[in-house]
């Protein structure tokens, strides 16, 4: 597959998430989307958390954990309830999720070993590249290996001359 690697990293998620939607509609479980198991399966290792908590423990960021757990909130999976501060909200399961987790543990469990079996036919395990690419722009940001190019100098250079 020819293109940008945006765009294939893209693709690659869709072919993986849309796959495992289309189990979770197998299962009955229309409303259920792949982007909510981690939050589920982080409240129910550690319990009730707050957003930033659980941007945390997923490692993603405040914004796209308040998304999904807004996304969350309007199935009927999570509720929120007021924390310490008064900007603070706790996340917690609903007894329809609850209801749920053997059926979610189960899927997790097979889409765990299907990305093994995936994994087994890649030359380098997704996984591996992956954690790479995060410690690689961790400690020099593709926006920096970007400029570093000189394009940004230059197309200033170019419209000063204009």
């Amino acid at each position: 597959m020819d293109g940008a690697i945006g765009t294939q990293l893209r693709h690659v998620l869709e072919l993986l998430d849309g796959d495992v939607a289309k189990v979770y509609l197998e299962l009955g479980l229309p409303e259920y989307r792949p982007r909510f198991s981690p939050i589920v399966r982080t409240i129910v290792a550690e319990g009730p958390l707050s957003i930033r908590d659980l941007a945390t423990a997923v490692g993603v960021t405040h914004s796209a954990a308040s998304q999904t757990v807004a996304q969350l909130q309007r199935a009927g999976f999570v509720t929120l309830q007021p924390g310490s501060d008064a900007r603070q909200r706790i996340v917690h399961l609903t007894d329809k999720t609850r209801e749920l987790l053997p059926t979610i543990e189960a899927e997790w469990k097979a889409t765990t070993a299907a990305m093994a079996e995936l994994d087994a036919e890649l030359s380098v395990p997704l996984g591996r590249v992956l954690a790479e690419v995060v410690a690689a722009v961790s400690q020099r940001s593709f926006q920096e290996r970007i400029s570093s190019r000189g394009v940004v100098e230059n197309q200033a250079q170019r419209v000063a001359e204009s």
